[in-house]
C-alpha cells in the first residue's frame, strides 16, 4: 500500500537527522560492538558504478546498509539496494570483505558487485540522488574511500583489507 508522506516530514532537518543517526549508531555499538554492513557496487551495462549522495553524509559514495541479526549478507545487500536505490532484480557476487574502526567498535563491510539490475530510484530519507560514474574517472565530491573502492573495482589497484 502506497502512503503519501509530505516531503518536509521525510527530509528532516540536517542537524536533527545527523544527531538521530549518531545516537542510533552509538546505541548499536553498545549493544553489538561489531557493526556489520553491506555495500553495493551496482554496475550498469557500460561498466559504470552507481554512486549515491546520502542525506546524512558528505560526498558521493557507494550505497551502504546494515545487516539484520541472522540475515545473510547476500540477502541484506539486495534488500538494502531495493530500499535505498530502488533496485529491481540483479545478481550479487562477493567482491571483498573490509574492516575499519568505528569508535571503539569494529565495522565489517562486505562489498558486493551487482549486475543485471534495473533502478527505479526515488529520493528518500537516506539517499537524495544517484548517478552512474566511470570508475576510472570519478567525479568531484567522491570520498577518498569511494575513489579507492572504484579503483579496486576497475582492477587498477589491488583490493585492500581495510576500508
Amino acid at each position: 500500500m502506497d502512503v503519501e508522506v509530505p516531503m518536509r516530514s521525510v527530509f528532516l532537518g540536517s542537524k536533527v537527522r545527523t544527531t538521530v543517526l549518531r545516537l542510533y549508531v552509538l546505541a548499536q555499538s553498545v549493544m553489538a560492538p561489531v557493526a556489520y554492513a553491506v555495500v553495493g557496487a551496482v554496475m550498469d551495462s557500460q561498466g559504470r558504478v552507481l554512486l549515491v549522495r546520502h542525506s546524512y553524509k558528505i560526498g558521493l559514495q557507494l550505497p551502504i546498509g546494515g545487516v539484520n541479526r541472522g540475515e545473510a549478507a547476500s540477502e541484506a545487500v539486495m534488500r538494502e539496494m531495493r530500499e535505498e536505490v530502488g533496485l529491481i532484480g540483479g545478481t550479487a557476487s562477493l567482491f571483498q570483505i573490509y574492516s575499519r574502526k568505528a569508535g571503539w567498535a569494529t565495522n565489517v563491510l562486505v562489498l558486493y558487485r551487482i549486475t543485471d539490475a534495473i533502478l527505479d530510484f526515488r529520493p528518500n530519507m537516506e539517499v537524495r540522488e544517484v548517478q552512474f560514474v566511470d570508475p576510472l574517472d570519478p567525479p568531484p565530491g567522491c570520498t577518498e574511500d569511494t575513489r579507492r573502492r572504484l579503483a579496486e573495482l576497475a582492477g587498477v589497484v589491488p583490493t585492500g583489507a581495510y576500508w
